[in-house]
């Protein structure tokens, strides 16, 4: 009887075919990021500005550590100059800042996300999302390069040591990153974000607030999975039913604002220490019994704030938060929802911090 072996290679190997097909896929895809061109929309490209890599080398100084301003899973961000009109490599205290993220060479995922980046920021205009001024693709390198942004992350401002940001500059940046989000929920085809968190969020100079780092891709009906899969995203920053069913949907950007409008409320981290395990209970595990005792809700305000706010506009603020962090997700607002809700709680408060003046408004509308 003719006994039939499964194919190897190599008549040593353990290994089974799958196994082997694996590690040559895995081994093709190192290849092919090496030395092939990304499939960029051609579109697109022609909106942005295609930068060589030795350009990008002398805009960083040759990408020196003190220019050094962050690093992420997949690469490092640098800071580096260029001409205003020209976008041609300037000398320090010249022309443009500029941000440029350099993607680790071995980095398969982070080449996918940097080519839907490419392709999508590309498209995508709005004075809420970070501005991607142009990228890179030079042999294996990959690079893009983005408006910078003067204030850094609003992590930064609400968990370190500076001084910590006003009532009323929190109250705009969550204005800012609700019509970020919306305007996203709002193209064709539907784009979910999917990394919302304080990282993510950039401040400029006038304390703006605006959406980067995007691991969005776009909707096809009404969810789709994680472009960087399910270890892609932190534990803590992530809606129940993507831990559930490993999707994301718009609804999943509501539940997430929620948590981050809650940090703003609070000054405190989603998760105080991660390393410590998911155990822990969360931030919105504590927030919540108090978010819906309008007699208790103060307790979760920052403390720094002092008396930067009304009890009225912490509860009003407290109620939103509480409707995004719905944990059924079809009773959780709309982002547009979110949006309107912010900036009439806004208008509120100005009329009665400033009668006076929205009085004078008025009159002169008529």
């Amino acid at each position: 009887m003719m006994v039939l072996r499964p194919f190897c290679s190599d008549p040593g190997s353990t290994k089974s075919p799958s196994k082997i097909q694996h590690n040559s896929n895995s081994f093709k895809q190192k290849a092919d990021l090496q030395t092939s061109t990304p499939d960029v929309d051609k579109s697109i490209s022609n909106n942005l500005k295609s930068f060589t890599f030795n350009d990008l080398k002398v805009a960083t100084k040759k990408f020196r550590k003190e220019n050094l301003i962050g690093e992420g899973v997949f690469g490092f961000v640098y800071k580096g100059w260029i001409d205003e009109n020209t976008y041609a490599p300037a000398k320090p205290g010249t022309g443009v800042i500029v941000a440029v993220k350099k993607l680790k060479p071995e980095s398969f995922q982070g080449h996918k996300q940097w080519l839907a980046e490419v392709n999508y920021l590309g498209r995508f205009h709005h004075q809420n999302l970070v501005k991607l001024i142009g990228y890179c693709s030079d042999g294996k390198n990959r690079l893009l390069v983005y408006e910078f942004m003067e204030k850094g992350s609003l992590e930064n401002h609400l968990f370190g040591s500076v001084q910590p940001i006003s009532w009323v500059t929190r109250m705009n940046i969550a204005i800012d990153v609700a019509k970020g989000v919306a305007f996203l929920h709002t193209l064709h085809p539907k784009v979910t974000y999917g990394d919302l968190k304080a990282s993510n969020i950039l401040l400029n100079s006038d304390f703006n607030a605006k959406l980067s780092d995007f691991g969005f891709t776009r909707d096809s009906g009404d969810s789709t999975h994680a472009a960087g899969g399910h270890n892609g995203l932190r534990h803590s920053y992530v809606a129940p039913e993507y831990l559930a069913t490993g999707r994301l949907t718009r609804r999943s950007d509501v539940y997430i604002f929620g948590a981050t409008l809650l940090e703003l409320l609070t000054g405190r981290r989603i998760v105080e220490d991660e390393r410590r395990g998911f155990s822990e209970e969360t931030l919105v595990d504590w927030a919540k019994p108090l978010l819906s005792d309008s007699a208790r809700v103060l307790e979760i305000i920052d403390s720094r704030l002092g008396d930067q706010y009304s009890k009225k506009e912490a509860q009003t603020a407290s109620a939103l938060a509480l409707q995004c962090l719905n944990a059924n997700p079809k009773n959780g607002p709309l982002m547009v929802d979110v949006v309107a809700a912010l900036e009439a709680l806004k208008s509120e408060c100005d009329a009665t911090k400033h009668p006076s003046h929205s009085i004078k408004s008025f009159e002169n509308s008529n």
